[in-house]
């Protein structure tokens, strides 16, 4: 599997990351023995990575990795004092038609503490779909743009469940009827979450940093269906 490279300097090199590879080995995913994103840039570019934030391991997109550990620290600080925006998209089940702030707190996996989280989620397009999903007569989706503020495990999916609009896909957290219609119906069985893009100024060079990640085939697939158009 060939890494899409985004963005490369002297110090970070940004990744569009595939559904279901992991960043790295870790004790969540104990069980799992594939190859993970940076097993699979060694072997492409031959080099050692270091990421600076997490994507879930079923999630798409934009991720920055630094080129040498010790500026790892350097960049996480742009996430600690806001000046990085990252923003997603999501389709998820039913109808979103105002923009809404979700601010339920998200427990922590480890401390099993609540902590604070913050997400804002923008509509962008809906569907109805003559399809019967139980136990309705047919099935409505939205697409919808998600800007987290804070950056909480597994935030983005728990936030849309408390909405009421899971992410399709999202085996944990979302509808098992809604997946299993994308699965029969479309051939789609991956979580629709996708870290589109990240916005920040690099601290090394201060030069303006704006990337997007373009979306995998599913998506495609799914948007003609819909005939939804999104650039």
């Amino acid at each position: 599997m060939k890494i899409e490279i985004l963005f490369e300097d002297n110090h970070i090199i940004i990744v569009n990351k595939p559904n279901n590879v992991l960043i790295h080995n870790s004790y969540y995913a104990r069980n799992i023995k594939e190859e993970t994103l940076l097993d699979l840039l060694y072997v492409q570019l031959g080099f050692n990575f270091y990421p600076v934030h997490r994507l879930d391991r079923k999630t798409s997109g934009v991720l920055m990795l630094a080129k040498q550990k010790e500026h790892v620290s350097v960049f996480q600080e742009l996430f600690t004092f806001n000046q990085i925006q990252k923003t997603y998209l999501g389709i998820v089940r039913g109808f979103v038609d105002l923009s809404v702030s979700i601010t339920s707190p998200v427990k922590n996996p480890d401390s099993k503490v609540y902590k604070d989280a913050e997400t804002l989620c923008e509509p962008i397009y809906t569907k109805l779909l003559d399809i019967p999903v139980t136990p309705y007569e047919n099935s409505r989706y939205s697409l919808v743009k998600l800007t987290p503020s804070t950056g909480r495990m597994h935030q983005l999916r728990i936030h849309m469940n408390k909405i009421s609009h899971p992410i399709v896909g999202d085996y944990k957290y979302g509808d098992r009827f809604h997946n299993r219609m994308f699965e029969n119906e479309f051939g789609c069985e991956n979580l629709f979450l996708h870290a589109y893009s990240l916005h920040f100024p690099q601290p090394l060079t201060n030069e303006n940093i704006d990337i997007k990640a373009s979306l995998p085939y599913d998506w495609g697939k799914v948007f003609k269906i819909f005939d939804w158009d999104f650039n």
